[in-house]
C-alpha cells in the first residue's frame, strides 16, 4: 500500500493541474474564434472582448505591407510563404472629382426625356395652348410632382412671353436656369462627416427592403476613405440573411472594419451601440451604421428603428441620418420618405437607380415635399458608381 501511494498522489496532481488547464484553453479557443486576426494586449478594449455575441473585424491583413493599393478588378497572387494569414487587396477608390465626371457622362447617355422633352417642346416655332399642355405632362411624368410643376410652368411661360424670338441656344439657357431655381443649388448637401473632439461622426442608413441600403453604405465608406476618414462600420441589419457579411466584404475592400454579430436575428440596437463604442475606442473618423429594411406602414419596425436611434444616443450624437431611395419608384419613394422623416428625422437622401429612369424630377418632388436635400445619387452598379449631388451638374446633364 505504501508503495502505491506516490503514484496515487501523482495522479492526483496531475489531475488537478488538468482541471486548472481547462478553463484557461476554453478561454483562449473563445478569442481565437471571436478575432479573425491577431490583436495586441495594448489594444483598448472593445465590443469584441466582452461576451455579447458581437464581433469587432479587424482591418485586413496584406501579406506585404510595403506593396501598393490595387485597382478594383486587379488578380492578385498569394505567396507561397503567406500561408496563414488573410490576404485582403485593399482597392483605392476613384476620387470625388473622378466620380462627378462620371457619373455626369452616364446621367447624359440614360433614359431621362426631362430636360430632352422640354427642350423639343420650347424649342418649337409656335407654342400654343396644346404645346403648354405638353410641358405639363412631361413635367408631371417625370414625377416632379403637382406644385414643383405649377411653379416651373409658370416661370416657363413667363419667360417664352419676354423673349418672344427663341433660339435653341436660348432654349436651352431658359430651361437650365429654371430647372437649376427648382432643384435649388442653396440646399446645403455637404455630409457631416467631421469627427468630434472625443467622439466620431455618426450616420445611420435606413430605408425600406430592396433599394440597396448596405450596397450604399458599402459605396459610401469607399467614398470617405478617397477623402482620408478612417471609418468604421456597423451591420445593424441582422435580420436579413448575409447581410452582415456582405457589409464585411465592402468595408474588407477598402480596409475598413466591420462591426457585427454572430447570432442570427440579434438585437439591432444592441450591435448599432456596440458599433458606436468600438469607433470611440478606435478613435475613428466616422461610423457608418446599416439598418434593417422597413416597411413604412409597420408601425411595430418603424418604431424599432426609432430605438436604435436612441440607443446610439447614449453613446454620441446621431451627425446624419441618410433614407436610401429607388428613383425608379417615383412617388411611392415619396410616400417612404415622409413616414421614415416622422420616425428617424431624416438629414439627406441617397437616390440610386437614377440612370435608368426617366424621372428624374423625383429629385425637386423629394425637396419640396420634405425640405430635405438629394446628398448623394448612384447611376450604376460599380462600386464607386456613387457621388454628391450637385444640382448644376444635375441639370446640365438632363440637357445635354
Amino acid at each position: 500500500m505504501n508503495e502505491l501511494l506516490p503514484i496515487i498522489v501523482s495522479i492526483v496532481a496531475a489531475l488537478v493541474v488538468i482541471g486548472g488547464l481547462i478553463p484557461v484553453l476554453v478561454k483562449t479557443r473563445k478569442n481565437i474564434n471571436r478575432y479573425p486576426g491577431t490583436r495586441d494586449e495594448n489594444d483598448p478594449e472593445t465590443s469584441a472582448t466582452r461576451p455579447t455575441g458581437t464581433l469587432v473585424e479587424d482591418r485586413p491583413v496584406s501579406t506585404d505591407t510595403a506593396a501598393p493599393p490595387l485597382e478594383p478588378g486587379t488578380a492578385v497572387e498569394v505567396p507561397d510563404d503567406a500561408a496563414g494569414l488573410e490576404y485582403v487587396p485593399v482597392e483605392t477608390p476613384l476620387p470625388v472629382a473622378g466620380r462627378l465626371v462620371r457619373l455626369r457622362e452616364r446621367l447624359v447617355r440614360s433614359n431621362n426625356v426631362l430636360g430632352k422633352g422640354l427642350l423639343a417642346l420650347l424649342s418649337a416655332d409656335r407654342i400654343d395652348e396644346n404645346v403648354w399642355d405638353e410641358v405639363e405632362e412631361t413635367l408631371l411624368m417625370a414625377d416632379l410632382g403637382t406644385e414643383p410643376t405649377m411653379e416651373l410652368m409658370e416661370a416657363l411661360r413667363e419667360r417664352v412671353k419676354v423673349l418672344g424670338t427663341r433660339t435653341p441656344d436660348q432654349v436651352r439657357e431658359l430651361l437650365r436656369e429654371e430647372l437649376i431655381k427648382i432643384v435649388d443649388p442653396t440646399m446645403d448637401r455637404s455630409l457631416n462627416t467631421t469627427r468630434h473632439a472625443d467622439k466620431p461622426a455618426v450616420m445611420m442608413v435606413v430605408g425600406v427592403n430592396g433599394v440597396g441600403k448596405t450596397t450604399t453604405v458599402g459605396k459610401l465608406a469607399r467614398v470617405l476613405v478617397a477623402e482620408d476618414k478612417d471609418v468604421l462600420l456597423g451591420a445593424a441589419d441582422t435580420f436579413r440573411a448575409a447581410a452582415a457579411e456582405q457589409l464585411a466584404t465592402w468595408g474588407q475592400r477598402v480596409g475598413v472594419p466591420t462591426v457585427k454579430s454572430d447570432i442570427d436575428g440579434a438585437d439591432p440596437a444592441s450591435v448599432a451601440f456596440e458599433a458606436v463604442k468600438a469607433g470611440i475606442d478606435q478613435e475613428v473618423d466616422v461610423v457608418m451604421i446599416d439598418t434593417a429594411g422597413r416597411l413604412q406602414n409597420k408601425v411595430g419596425l418603424m418604431d424599432e428603428l426609432g430605438k436604435v436611434k436612441r440607443v446610439i444616443e447614449k453613446l454620441a450624437e446621431v451627425d446624419e441620418v441618410l433614407l436610401v431611395l429607388d428613383a425608379t419608384t417615383g412617388q411611392n419613394g415619396l410616400n417612404q420618405a415622409r413616414v421614415f422623416s416622422e420616425v428617424v428625422n431624416i438629414t439627406g437622401i441617397v437616390l440610386t437607380k437614377l440612370d435608368g429612369t426617366a424621372k428624374g424630377g423625383i429629385v425637386v418632388a423629394i425637396q419640396k415635399s420634405l425640405g430635405v436635400p438629394v446628398k448623394l445619387i448612384g447611376l450604376g452598379e460599380g462600386a464607386d458608381d456613387l457621388a454628391p449631388f450637385e444640382a448644376e451638374t444635375f441639370v446640365d446633364a438632363l440637357l445635354n
